[in-house]
Formats: structure tokens, C-alpha cells, sequence
């Protein structure tokens, strides 16, 4: 079996391999055949020469260090808050009656509108950064928290409480394993909103990380930076998500 699921994932990362590489040789190929304009979608080739600039450079590194704090504060403090909150409302109904229109109502507000107020209570630091991440992770943390909780099985829990299990050890071994599958599911998304969040804040108001990298590229109209400042994002957010999914396979490791 162990061989089966080996053999499926090299076949899978082959396929991904294979997508990526087709697409970005259609990008340049349409680009070349002044198809597409390259002062609006710049070139793979010229997007990989302006990383490569960054790094050699030194200047990436500085800017990439900022936007990582902010989204890693904005994920673990968010993820924490989401995820004891989604517990207490889950073992407590009524409370969850009494406060689920209020945090409906918190969810719909846009998160854009709250950034300039983050900005004027927190300044131009990280905290205004970090604030708005956790506003964008909590409620996803917390709604597939609070799911997992009340999918756990009645049966099982009445069974355990007939055993004369107490309430931390119902939590430690039956409610806590019925939630970790919602909230790593929900971790994966949270990271993207992290940074989200966190590049957002920076490209409204901040003098480092890739979001300003970006703001400063794009009021240039240097598409090359834009898309290079994405690039790093993007590769970044796949290699902390590759973390993730490790992490997660080795505390799910019961499920197999």
C-alpha cells in the first residue's frame, strides 16, 4: 500500500511539473508571437532574471523576512484564538445561540475597510500587518473548529462519560482527534489568508515587505516586479504549505 501511495504521489508531482512548465512555455511562446503584450504580463524569462536580481542582490531577503513574521503572527495568533474560541462554543450551544449573529455579522464586514483602521491604531510597524491577517484567519480557523467539535460522534463521547472519562480527557482523546482534520483542512487556507493579509496591510502602508515591493513596482508600472513580487509569494506560501501537510500527516498518522 505504502508503495501504491509512493508511486501516486511521484506521478502526481510529475503532472504538476508537466502543467507548470506547459504553461509558462505558452506564456513566452504568446508573448514572443507578440500575442500578448509584455508591458501587461512582462515574461516568464524576465520574471526569473528579476528574482534572480532580488537574491544575488541581497535585497529580497530583507522584504521576504518582514512579509513572513506578519503572516506567521497573524496565522499563529489567529489559528489560537479561532480554535478556542470554536471549542467553547461548541461545548457551550447556548452561548454559540446567543453569540452566532454577532459573529455572522463580524464576518461579513470586508476586511479592506478594517485595514486603514488597523493602520491609524497601530501604525506603519507590523502590528497593523499582523492584525489584519488574524482578522482573516480567525473566522476559518474558528467556524471549521467549531464544525469538527460538533461532528464528533454522541455516541462515542456518551460511551466515554459512562467510563468515568472526565472532561480533559474527552477533549485530549476524543474531541481534539475529531477536530484535527478540520482544522489542518482549514490551515491550509488560513496560510494563504495569512499572507493575504499581511501583503495587503504592507501595500496599503509600510516602508518593507514583498507587498510594498509590490506597491513601489506597480506605481512604476514595472509588470516585471509585480510579477515577480507574486512569484515569491507564491513559492513561498507552496514550500510553508509543504510543511503543513507533513506536519499534519505525521499527527494524523492514526488515520492510516
Amino acid at each position: 500500500m505504502d508503495d501504491v501511495r509512493a508511486i501516486s504521489r511521484a506521478a502526481v508531482f510529475f503532472w504538476q511539473i508537466v502543467v507548470g512548465v506547459l504553461a509558462l512555455a505558452l506564456w513566452q511562446g504568446l508573448v514572443s508571437l507578440k500575442l500578448l503584450d509584455p508591458f501587461f504580463v512582462s515574461r516568464p524569462t524576465d520574471i526569473v532574471r528579476r528574482v534572480g536580481s532580488w537574491v544575488s542582490g541581497g535585497s529580497l531577503w530583507g522584504h521576504l523576512s518582514v512579509t513572513l513574521e506578519e503572516s506567521l503572527l497573524g496565522l499563529l495568533v489567529g489559528a489560537a484564538f479561532g480554535i478556542t474560541v470554536g471549542f467553547a462554543l461548541a461545548r457551550s450551544p447556548m452561548l454559540a445561540r446567543v453569540l452566532d449573529p454577532y459573529i455572522r455579522m463580524l464576518n461579513a464586514i470586508p476586511r479592506v475597510v478594517l485595514a486603514p483602521l488597523f493602520l491609524l491604531w497601530f501604525g506603519l510597524g507590523i502590528w497593523s500587518k499582523v492584525a489584519l491577517a488574524v482578522t482573516l484567519v480567525f473566522f476559518v480557523m474558528f467556524f471549521n473548529t467549531y464544525q469538527g467539535v460538533r461532528d464528533a460522534s454522541q455516541v462515542l463521547i456518551d460511551n466515554v462519560r459512562m467510563l468515568g472519562a472526565s472532561e480533559r480527557q474527552l477533549v485530549r482523546h476524543v474531541l481534539v482527534p475529531s477536530a484535527l482534520t478540520w482544522i489542518f483542512s482549514s490551515l491550509h487556507t488560513s496560510l494563504g489568508f495569512a499572507v493575504v493579509g499581511a501583503v495587503v496591510g504592507e501595500y496599503l502602508g509600510s516602508t518593507k515587505g514583498l507587498g510594498y515591493v509590490i506597491s513601489q513596482a506597480e506605481g512604476t508600472f514595472d509588470t516585471t516586479g509585480v510579477f515577480a513580487g507574486m512569484t515569491v509569494l507564491g513559492a513561498v506560501v507552496l514550500m510553508v504549505s509543504a510543511g503543513v501537510t507533513r506536519l499534519e500527516r505525521w499527527l494524523l498518522r492514526w488515520k492510516s
